[in-house]
């Protein structure tokens, strides 16, 4: 028998520039999604939950919180451009093209524009990937360009943390 690990991501090693990936999931925006956020980030603007005035909006209905959206995104490309990071390192050029609904799924996809090894840490190098969101019907709705440190494979910090079960092996 042969026990694996848990394991998800990629490493340093495992991109090479000009890959694209397009990020397995999407995600549906609910309006208590949207109206949760909105509340946890104190954002009053009351073009993201009041639907009375947001009918009088150029939009004509209630537009998603762009913190939102833009959180969700990065969070669809993390399982396979940051799973593996030990830190972000910066964002540049964050677009917001077009406007997300309440309903609108968003899906992600990122390509990676550079990669080099860390000067200061042997074990991890960086990468860089412009990701774009869409919409279900193939609108671009974001972008952005992201730096991120991540592990190399035989860096030991990301492996040998699950727990021993106290009642022995299965």
């Amino acid at each position: 028998m042969t026990v694996h690990e848990p394991a998800i991501g990629r490493y340093y090693e495992d991109f090479t520039i000009g890959d694209v990936y397009q990020h397995p999931m999407g995600r549906t925006i609910s309006e208590t999604d949207n109206t949760w956020f909105t509340l946890l980030t104190m954002n009053t603007n009351q073009n993201h939950f009041n639907a009375h005035l947001a009918a009088r909006s150029p939009t004509g209905k209630i537009i998603v919180n762009s913190g939102l959206s833009v959180a969700i995104v990065l969070g669809l490309s993390v399982i396979d451009v940051s799973q593996t990071a030990i830190v972000n390192l910066g964002w540049d050029g964050i677009k917001l093209t077009h406007p997300v609904f309440v309903g609108d799924t968003l899906y992600a996809e990122s390509k990676v524009t550079g990669k080099r090894e860390s000067g200061s840490r042997p074990y991890a190098g960086i990468v860089t990937c412009y990701t774009r969101g869409l919409n279900q019907d193939g609108d671009e709705v974001m972008s952005w360009t992201r730096t991120v440190m991540v592990y190399k494979r035989d860096a030991p910090h990301d492996k040998g943390y699950f727990p021993e079960a106290r009642t022995g092996p299965l």
